[in-house]
């Protein structure tokens, strides 16, 4: 008789941990207001003070800067959440070049944040000085100096090591030096994983989330309810596709959902994993004694050694979120893969009660545990995220079963409402593609930031996607964003910026946009991604998350872009390799040239075989073409220059028609191009070691005499020093920290981005790959020229 499946339960004593169960992480950080985001077992009111120190340079605590107040909002009997935020308590504001520190006091007892985070069983660090309080700097005045580190995707059991705590060595090593450690930090997607999830994290996540918000959700099946924790880990694969509609498990992909997130408290669960141990202070049963068979108990116990690889630099990372101000925005595994990826995804998930379910349960706690520290003014009371708490508070005080508060809370979230007749999402017109339906008072995800010197803007290319109407296939490739959102998220905050200096409010001098899917990928990527698309296959290699899928959204991108800047910095992440891509932009008339770079970091912990063989020299010997692009504005219209025109009138100029790239393409002389650009990819530099501590690891392979044998060439192989620095890209587990050169001085600008990984050389150590990239426009070449 077969065992049952799963059948010991997570035991989770609340009286053992400590009153701080999650955080402190700083969130949005501004010369007159710092916010950071806290969870605790109990509730409190909950006080922020930020100092002053002496000289500026962290060690010794000053004076009373900023203070704010803030009462927890309660999720559960045991999980209560806050983001609190300092103001001035006089006429100050935070300088540059300075290191400030902040503490946090709980409650009557006005218990300190060094207390509150250690139990009997926990003794937890988060800072750098001996005062024992995190501490932060502001981004300089002089660009030069500014350090901006950013990476995405972070999956728990992902392969190889996690280098997110890489950013706790970053910090360590300048801490005391205001202009040297990193200033900002941008997580630009797939901050957790809601549809590919380990086994053993879902066994966990469930009875964690149980335990802290002390009832369970009851989820809606076509035949009636059920407890969430009656779908066991490794089982919900089918249960997902045929009751909620995803499409991770599609095209024999069955194991990428087999433990997926389906309620709050899973999901609330996950994002306390992610960023510290406190939870999972215990070991995991074995598989034998828990497993159903002995393929499930193999996995199960591969899954459990990346957890515990996962597990052991938590500290480093908890660490280094309380002592960086830490920004983010959402990609589609914050909620489920290929989240409103196209209409035909739209339909089937929301129409079916566990998919809306499931993802209003993924979107409300990306706000709660995201969204909140990105834009706090969005939750000040009479906002709508304060609205959004109150509705969430009802709703968890009836134990999930207030239908008007849960309705309250979609509203707020942007959830679209189901059209009464189709049974299907509600659409609506914008220009000539279609949207969602979103509330007035609907949250939104995209936000900016301003700086004395550079701006951010970061984009939301999720639920603001145009569905196309012309193609008679609902799984056509959107717009990513859709022309209201354009206007909205990217050129009103352009326009923005560029009233300040009449207004003598300093002079902006570097644009950084943040996008979490990227205009340019691999040639590979793209040419699979094509089949897949006339195949019809769209979902099983995310065809439509690229913008270079929907040309008229791209260059209605780069238009905005290059007519209001002469040179933009975009971060992005999503496709588990690093890399950076120059594109060269020149109008015809009137005359105008600029920049963007586009600087690539992911994976933090995802790497694939596929990412790994592109990394290496093998990649080298298919090279990413330049491309040249004409286009025209009425009506859009684009052009590839082919590369076989300049090579043939190299060598036989005598056969030549004289005539330009672009008029042999459209056989027009009468009509040239608008405007043209041309993409390149940058050539990464030989990885320099660094004399940091190693990365500790708890894998212990057991192999035989003769497997090991065979391993160990294999691996001396595979894992050459020379074989591994590849050209182009870092296909391995990395984080990136992004450096501007010489801006100020107006000579010769460039941008910098330093990629740390670790080389399968010696997996435990860190190694730094660079990639420089001129940020001076120059003229398109003779044989592409307008």
């Amino acid at each position: 008789m077969p065992k049952p499946s799963y059948q010991k339960d997570f035991y989770l004593n609340i009286d053992d941990l400590p009153l701080i169960v999650g955080g402190p992480i700083l969130r949005r950080t501004e010369q007159d207001a710092v916010t950071v985001w806290l969870a605790l077992k109990e509730p409190r009111l909950v006080t922020l003070r930020v100092y002053s120190t002496e000289e500026g340079k962290g060690a010794e605590l000053d004076k009373l800067l900023l203070e704010g107040r803030q009462t927890t909002v309660q999720l559960g009997r045991h999980l209560h959440l806050v983001a609190v935020t300092a103001q001035p308590i006089e006429n100050v504001r935070l300088k540059s070049g300075q290191i400030y520190a902040y503490d946090m006091l709980l409650g009557e007892s006005q218990e300190h944040i060094v207390t509150a985070l250690n139990s009997q069983d926990l003794n937890a660090t988060i800072s750098y000085f001996s005062h024992q309080l995190p501490t932060f700097s502001l981004p300089p005045d002089d660009l030069d100096r500014l350090r901006i580190v950013h990476g995405s995707c972070r999956k728990p059991h992902g392969g190889e090591l996690d280098l997110l705590p890489c950013l706790d060595f970053l910090i360590q090593q300048s801490a005391h030096l205001p202009d040297e450690r990193p200033h900002q930090l941008f997580l630009t997607g797939d901050q957790i994983y809601g549809d590919d999830v380990a086994d053993p994290f879902l066994w966990a996540a469930s009875a964690v989330g149980k335990a802290l918000l002390g009832w369970e959700e009851n989820l809606p099946l076509q035949q009636g309810h059920v407890e969430a924790s009656q779908l066991k880990p490794g089982q919900r694969s089918k249960i997902a596709e045929v009751e909620g509609g995803f499409t991770a498990m599609l095209h024999g992909k069955s194991a990428k959902a087999k433990s997926h997130l389906f309620s709050f408290g899973e999901y609330a669960a996950i994002y306390l994993f992610a960023w510290s141990s406190v939870l999972l202070l215990h070991n995991f049963p074995s598989g034998k004694t828990l497993c159903p068979n002995r393929k499930s108990a193999r996995r199960w116990e591969k899954e459990v050694s990346a957890i515990k690889d996962f597990t052991i630099t938590l500290w480093q990372v908890r660490r280094a979120l309380a002592n960086v101000p830490t920004y983010t925005i959402c990609d589609d595994h914050d909620i489920s893969d290929d989240w409103y990826l196209n209409r035909e995804w739209c339909d089937r998930v929301l129409s079916k009660p566990l998919g809306r379910r499931v993802i209003q349960n993924g979107l409300l706690a990306y706000a709660l545990f995201q969204a909140w520290g990105n834009t706090p003014e969005q939750f000040a009371d009479g906002q709508p995220g304060a609205k959004l708490l109150s509705a969430v508070e009802k709703w968890s005080a009836a134990e999930g079963t207030d239908a008007f508060a849960w309705e309250e809370i979609a509203r707020y979230l942007g959830i679209p409402p189901i059209n009464s007749e189709t049974g299907l999402p509600e659409l609506e017109s914008d220009e000539d593609v279609l949207v969602l339906v979103r509330d007035a008072e609907a949250l939104r995800w995209h936000y900016h930031l301003r700086t004395s010197k550079h701006e951010v803007i970061v984009l939301d290319t999720r639920t603001w996607r145009g569905y196309p109407t012309k193609s008679n296939k609902d799984t056509a490739p959107p717009m990513l964003l859709s022309p209201t959102a354009l206007t909205r998220q990217l050129q009103t905050p352009l326009e923005q910026t560029d009233k300040l200096e009449p207004d003598g409010k300093g002079k902006i001098e570097a644009t950084i946009v943040v996008i979490p899917t990227n205009l340019v990928t691999l040639s590979l990527i793209d040419l699979i991604q094509r089949f897949s698309l006339k195949g019809d296959r769209v979902f099983s290699n995310d065809v439509g998350d690229s913008w270079n899928f929907n040309k008229e959204a791209f260059n209605k991108l780069l238009l905005c872009l290059c007519q209001r800047r002469e040179r933009v910095v975009i971060i992005s992440g999503d496709i588990h390799y690093s890399c950076a891509v120059r594109i060269s932009h020149w109008f015809r008339f009137p005359t105008q040239a600029s920049v963007l770079v586009q600087l690539t970091s992911s994976a933090i912990k995802n790497s694939e075989l596929s990412t790994r063989l592109v990394h290496t020299k093998i990649k080298s010997l298919f090279p990413e073409p330049t491309e040249n692009w004409v286009g025209w504005q009425e009506p859009l219209r684009l052009v590839k220059l082919p590369h076989r025109h300049s090579y043939w009138r190299q060598l036989f100029p005598w056969h030549s028609n004289k005539q330009k790239p672009w008029q042999t393409e459209i056989g027009d002389e009468q009509s040239p191009p608008d405007w043209q650009y041309r993409i390149e990819w940058i050539k990464r530099e030989k990885a320099h070691s660094l004399n940091w501590e190693e990365q500790p690891s708890s894998v212990k392979s057991r192999f035989t005499f003769w497997q090991q044998i065979t391993r160990s060439l294999v691996s001396w192989l595979w894992r050459n020093r020379w074989l591994q620095e590849g050209k182009e890209v870092v296909g391995r587990n990395n984080l990136s920290v992004v450096r501007l050169q010489q801006f100020q001085q107006g000579t010769d600008p460039a941008v910098i981005q330093e990629t740390y990984w670790h080389p399968p050389w010696k997996s435990t150590s860190t190694v730094k790959s660079r990639y420089f990239v001129s940020l001076n426009s120059d003229l398109p070449s003779s044989e592409s020229k307008l």
